[in-house]
């Protein structure tokens, strides 16, 4: 039996998963650690955390299978990270971590520095706080002893690549989240180097996510287990990896998440952009293609909080019966899920969550179903820029805590008129990565007809047109609601 080893740095852990040729998990292997804040809205962690729990989880793996019969290895995790090494290959300082919130001032000294409608036209995507360019002005303003030092700088999952072969390489995926890639070329691009002022050589080499980009070194393989030379492919960020394992690798096709925040995200065959720059534009793990992606912040952190709040005794499942008794519209209510500011499709840091509509006769199960809609609406939100863009979603997968309730589902179908599935693994990103490991190593000639192969599907629901129309009219009310709170919003965050 062939095998491929996906290998994941997450936030609070890494996962190291072995895939046998069939699709099906052979076996996993996870490792946790802590997140360090040093100060308010900083985070950071040091890339030896991410290195001990990498190559323990994959000396788990190596311990239950030959390590000849493991064929190739894919990398994903998260992603926008800065890992700056010596000249020696040293780590300068922890890693500056994707929710770090310390950038303000650089996002503002890349608009002037570039132009924000140019810097959106070729990157695809506005400077934000948690991506990596601004973290690099970071370093260069306020430590610049360590911006000296500096020889490479590298995202969290290609730091292991570099522990595990010796390579400064990343893929254009989780390239796309820095702020320095030109997203339609593939490319870095030059004008913005060379307008902020980041040297060339500081950057790794990029490939696409299926390629190969060295073997496992003869310190890595006495370290972990692994044979010297297996093939390392190039891998891709988290949520590019997620949609290979979901099997979200053609045009028309998506996958929403509702975890703590909520994404959509859409396969484009072709390069899409949004002037405003309201969603993600981003490489493909799928070569030569593209993803778009939008994020409301408080998806099932909305029911989070109101489980939490209002009826801390019930499981989600019973909200879900609570939830389902209350009529289409939650008995004319609405729920706002700005609980942390919104990234998609306002950018508004200053608003927050609200019920509007709210009367004495209103139960929990309203509540319950307002703010279920209230996410879904969301992330239609996210779906109506998607179709500006000339993108049309044919049909979504979804995952994550909130895509496990079959009620959600449903709603979700109903608001965004069409099917809804899922599949019947949820091992998500470390399956993608070690699907591009598949792929890398030959096994498939590309990554959709491996998605094709592998993915089985769970089940799925179709829209009702009747609730469908019925969500359109108060979906119409919600999107009245943030234009009218918005100044409300601003001068609650000046008081």
């Amino acid at each position: 039996m062939n095998y491929y080893l996906g290998i994941d740095i997450g936030t609070s852990g890494t996962k190291a998963l072995l895939m046998d040729e069939h699709g099906r998990a052979a076996a996993s292997a996870a490792r946790e650690y802590p997140l360090s804040t040093p100060q308010n809205g900083w985070a950071e962690q040091h890339p030896h955390l991410w290195r001990g729990a990498a190559l323990e989880a994959i000396r788990e793996i190596t311990s239950q299978v030959a390590p000849a019969d493991i064929k190739a290895v894919g990398l994903t995790g998260q992603m926008h990270g800065l890992v700056m090494l010596d000249e020696k290959d040293e780590v300068i300082r922890p890693a500056i971590l994707w929710c770090d919130q310390r950038t303000a001032r650089e996002c503002e000294e890349i608009n002037e520095a570039v132009g924000a409608a140019r810097y959106i036209e070729l990157t695809a995507n506005p400077p934000l706080t948690g991506f990596t360019a601004p973290k690099i002005l970071w370093v260069r303003n306020n430590e610049p002893e360590n911006y000296a030092r500096c020889v490479k700088i590298l995202l969290p999952k290609d730091y292991i690549r570099y522990i595990l072969t010796g390579v400064h390489a990343g893929d254009v995926s989780d390239a796309s989240g820095m702020g320095l890639l030109n997203v339609a070329k593939r490319a870095w691009e030059p004008e913005i180097l060379e307008k902020l002022g980041i040297d060339r050589a500081l950057l790794g080499d990029l490939y696409e996510s299926c390629e190969v980009t060295g073997g496992i070194s003869e310190e890595a393989a006495k370290l972990c287990g692994l044979l010297p030379g297996t093939p390392v492919v190039a891998g891709a960020g988290d949520n590019a990896a997620a949609a290979v394992g979901t099997g979200v690798a053609r045009e028309g096709q998506a996958f929403v998440t509702i975890g703590s925040s909520g994404v959509l995200f859409a396969h484009a065959q072709s390069m899409r952009l949004d002037p405003q720059g309201r969603v993600h534009s981003f490489c493909a793990a799928v070569p030569g293609e593209w993803h778009v992606m939008g994020v409301t912040l408080a998806a099932g952190l909305s029911l989070q909080w109101l489980r939490r709040s209002c009826m801390p005794e019930l499981s989600y499942r019973e909200m879900d019966a609570l939830a389902a008794a209350s009529p289409v519209g939650a008995n004319r209510l609405l729920w706002l899920p700005y609980l942390n500011g919104e990234r998609t499709p306002h950018k508004d840091p200053n608003c927050r969550g609200a019920f509007v509509g709210l009367s004495a006769s209103h139960g929990r199960g309203d509540l319950a179903r307002a703010v279920m809609e209230g996410v879904c609406y969301s992330l239609k939100d996210c779906q109506g820029i998607f179709e500006g863009m000339g993108m049309s979603i044919e049909g979504i997968t979804a995952c994550g805590g909130g895509g496990s309730s079959a009620f959600w589902r449903q709603m979700l179908a109903d608001v965004f008129g069409v099917a809804v599935g899922t599949v019947q693994s949820a091992e998500g990103p470390a399956l993608g990565a070690a699907m591009l490991a598949a792929v890398g190593a030959g096994a498939f000639p590309s990554v959709p007809e491996a998605c094709d192969a592998l993915i089985a599907p769970g089940d799925t629901v179709l829209p009702d047109a009747l609730r469908t129309a019925q969500y359109a009219k108060f979906y119409k009310v919600y999107r009245s609601l943030y234009p009218a709170l918005g100044p409300g919003y601003d001068a609650l965050a000046g008081l």
